[in-house]
């Protein structure tokens, strides 16, 4: 059985002239002879009814491990309906359809309620579905526990759940349908020369996806990646062939990894610069911070530690609770608020001289100053102030010449 797995989130199923289009792509998956495996997000966004935050909002934030199981009863409603409004306009199209909830497909999560983790697909009753469909219709964003409770898993909940089910069914392709066509050199809102890229790697789009990109979720490239299921991120309302997320592998695909420095530019922002002060003989303070953020579920980032001070960023909203918690310790702490990270992401900058120095320059250049930095094989990090992303976004666009994106057409 050849098996297309497609993916449609919540604007483009929202309405039924949308889903004219989705439809159109199950067609077209058809004609070339896939059994296709559709999982959707729920229909739209807020203020749309079935939007998930519209049915969250009919209830009081959940205290207990009780109500937020209820609340992941509630948040599971969304893409129930759209699957099941989907499968009967296939029905109505003379396709044979059948809508299945996340637990009826044999996604199988822990009980961490409202973002619980996969811990396998059990696929027996899908493909038991596909001896009698051509289609079948699954809910995104939602499994259940192995005792039957039902589970949602998380933001981007819907991408994950299309990689689980295409790596445990083995299928040729995940095909994930968005209003955008495919992944850019940058955010096109802040830069306007930016280019679709025509394939990435893995790593590439994990490390975009994890600093800011927001096309796809990271942990659906890397059950992907593990399972060597390429993904195409595409249009639902254009015929282009999207962005190519695999390895350099030309002999089955027909393309190859350009050789290309810096792949794309990322960005978060709202974020800020915790800095702690520590004494130069003071071996225990490193594990002592980082010990109260996580006693406080606080989840820090971008860490830089000396013997004089440990630096690490947080998202705004908790900046002044984290720096509380640590001057209750007697450390001295600052905070620069207002703060964004900007990334340069490439897997060709392995091993090359001269990267980090270059951007360096370009950011100078522009007037931008860099308040922390560090990197990785396929990463540069910088932060700087919030009100001066955008000019660092576009100088790094500049400098690495990402207008100037050679396009290979895929075959």
């Amino acid at each position: 059985m050849r098996l297309l797995v497609q993916k449609f989130g919540g604007t483009s199923v929202e309405s039924k002239e949308s889903r004219r289009h989705v439809i159109r792509k199950i067609k077209e998956a058809l004609e070339q002879r896939y059994k296709v495996l559709v999982v959707v997000s729920a229909l739209g966004r807020k203020p749309n009814p079935y939007a998930t935050d519209t049915l969250v909002e009919m209830v009081d934030p959940p205290k207990t491990k009780n109500e937020k199981r209820e609340l992941d009863l509630l948040m599971s409603v969304g893409e129930i309906i759209s699957s099941t409004v989907l499968a009967n306009e296939l029905r109505r199209e003379q396709i044979k359809a059948v809508a299945l909830t996340g637990a009826q497909a044999g996604l199988i999560t822990t009980d961490d309620y409202t973002e619980a983790k996969i811990k396998q697909v059990k696929p027996k009753r899908i493909q038991q579905e596909f001896k009698s469909n051509d289609v079948v219709v699954v809910a995104g964003f939602q499994g259940r526990t192995e005792k039957g409770e039902i589970t949602t898993i998380g933001r981007g909940g819907s991408d994950t759940s299309a990689a689980a089910f295409a790596a445990s069914l083995k299928a040729s392709y995940i095909d994930i349908f968005t209003d955008v066509n495919g992944i850019m050199t940058a955010d096109p809102r802040l830069v306007k020369s930016a280019q679709p890229i025509d394939v990435v790697t893995y790593t590439e789009i994990c490390n975009l996806a994890y600093q800011g990109a927001k096309v796809i979720h990271p942990r659906a490239v890397e059950i992907a990646m593990q399972a060597e299921v390429p993904i195409r991120i595409r249009s639902t309302y254009s015929k282009d062939f999207g962005t190519l997320i695999t390895t350099s592998r030309p002999s089955t695909f027909g393309v190859d990894i350009p050789d290309r420095l810096v792949t794309g530019i990322a960005h978060m922002d709202r974020i800020s610069q915790v800095k702690v002060l520590q004494k130069e003989d003071d071996v225990i303070s490193q594990a002592k911070v980082f010990a109260t953020m996580a006693e406080a579920n606080i989840s820090v980032d971008f860490i830089n530690v000396s013997p004089t001070e440990i630096t690490f960023t947080v998202p705004n909203e908790i900046a002044d609770y984290a720096a509380e918690l640590l001057r209750d310790l007697n450390y001295t702490v600052s905070v620069t608020k207002d703060c964004a990270k900007v990334s340069a992401v490439g897997a060709g900058m392995t091993g090359i001289p001269g990267v980090a120095a270059k951007i360096t320059k370009a950011l100078t250049d522009v007037g931008v100053k860099v308040l922390q930095s560090a990197d990785s094989h396929t990463t540069i990090w910088v932060l700087v102030k919030q009100s001066e992303m955008n000019k660092a976004v576009n100088a790094l666009h500049e400098a690495f010449e990402l207008n100037k994106v050679n396009h290979k057409k895929q075959v």
